[in-house]
């Protein structure tokens, strides 16, 4: 009895070591990471533009100009120390990327962490840190709508105490607002762009997707690893309608991570078609690069999810942006509505990500003063551009498109 209590004891002694150890590599990462991020301060984007709250609390900006978003997605920060070089590229590229396009706001639709314990952690409060210091570092007013990855079911900080740093009212350009009381997820918010009239020109529309069904430890970690995603929430549907009918803008936008079924009915509608063209369906530029039988990895409809067929009936949505799948950057018409898939910033997700580069980029989305919206307001923007000049070098990569379809 004696040497098995002396073998658990040596057996714990082992496990403190060990995840003391690598505690503290993690916590040395961290204060390696913030020099980093650091160093991108000396540069940045002064934002000619100040956004205010109205009387419903909720920010807007006011501008008789074209007003640039810059829409990035999956940026997929692991925060431990062995995502250090990774880490490192993420955010090289988000940086070059924003100082090229100077955007007067930039939306980030989630999966910003990647903290599921193969990089050395599962304290997901690493790699938001880090983020939320580089974007402020950056100087241009940014905000997010979260994504599957930036809670797991395992990581050390839930939805609501990320939500928490996002919304800390010392950060200075991050525009992120905790959901209206009653309404479901976290971040659930409006951001309009109105012209000197004081007429509301586009709304902007930030919606929680949240991640799995189940959001228990064991059913949400059983829901990730089959892909069994959650849907949008009827009360943020309602709340969505009713910031329609309080604004009423002159068109709207909506931003949100895990795309709505209706992306999955519209591909598969293309595809069945020989992809080509249907009444419905309109392809309209990009790649569908996702591979496997599945394609689009879409909310799951058995549940249902109304705000498409909502904002069909309001008729103001003109698009809706999302990420979640990384080598999928399509944009098609179903019904009238835009989607648009946004390039990816992941390094570290997909396997062999990290060295191919056809999927990375960003989004630019012009709004116009007449709030007409259509594809040409999209454009599409490939990393390895020339045009985005990193502050440190640029690494390469496999350019080529991952196969014909």
């Amino acid at each position: 009895m004696e040497k098995i209590l002396l073998v658990l004891l040596a057996f714990m002694l082992v496990l403190v070591i060990v995840f003391g150890g690598i505690t503290l590599l993690n916590v040395n990462n961290f204060e390696q990471m913030k020099e980093y991020i650091d160093t991108f301060k000396t540069e940045g984007v002064e934002s000619e533009l100040t956004p205010s709250k109205d009387e419903h609390g909720n920010w807007y900006f006011t501008t008789d100009e074209d007003f640039k978003v810059l829409h990035l997605t999956d940026i997929h920060i692991g925060g431990g120390f062995l995502n250090n070089e990774s880490d490192k590229k993420a955010m090289n590229a988000v940086a070059a990327m924003v100082w090229a396009e100077d955007p007067d706001l930039v939306i980030v639709t989630g999966d910003i962490s990647y903290a599921i314990g193969i990089g050395g952690t599962i304290n997901n409060e690493y790699a938001h840190g880090m983020f939320i210091r580089l974007m402020e570092n950056l100087g241009v007013y940014w905000t997010v709508a979260f994504g599957n990855h930036d809670s797991e079911p395992y990581n050390l900080h839930k939805r609501d105490a990320v939500a928490d740093m996002y919304a800390d009212e010392n950060l200075v350009y991050c525009l992120f607002e905790h959901s209206p009381e009653g309404v479901f997820g976290e971040g659930n918010h409006v951001i309009n762009v109105k012209n000197t009239s004081g007429d509301v020109v586009e709304s902007l529309f930030m919606i929680d997707s949240h991640s799995y069904i189940r959001q228990d430890l064991v059913g949400g970690l059983i829901d990730s690893l089959m892909w069994n995603y959650d849907v949008i929430k009827q009360n943020q549907v309602d709340w969505y309608e009713d910031m329609i009918e309080l604004y009423a803008p002159g068109s709207s936008l909506c931003f949100f991570h895990i795309p709505v079924y209706e992306v999955k009915d519209a591909y598969d509608e293309f595809v069945a078609n020989g992809r080509a063209d249907t009444d419905n369906v309109k392809w309209l530029y990009g790649h569908d690069g996702e591979e496997g039988d599945v394609v689009v990895y879409a909310s799951e409809s058995e549940i249902g999810d109304q705000l498409f067929e909502k904002a069909i009936e309001l008729g103001n949505t003109k698009a809706m942006f999302f990420g979640h799948d990384h080598f999928n950057n399509f944009v098609i018409d179903y019904k009238g509505i835009l989607f648009s898939y946004g390039y990816s910033v992941d390094y570290i997700a997909y396997g062999d990500i990290g060295n191919k580069g056809y999927q990375r980029g960003c989004t630019a989305i012009t709004i116009t003063p007449d709030g007409e919206f259509g594809a040409e307001n999209i454009v599409h923007e490939n990393y390895y551009q020339d045009k985005y000049q990193p502050l440190y070098e640029k690494e390469t990569v496999d350019m080529y498109p991952y196969f014909d379809k």
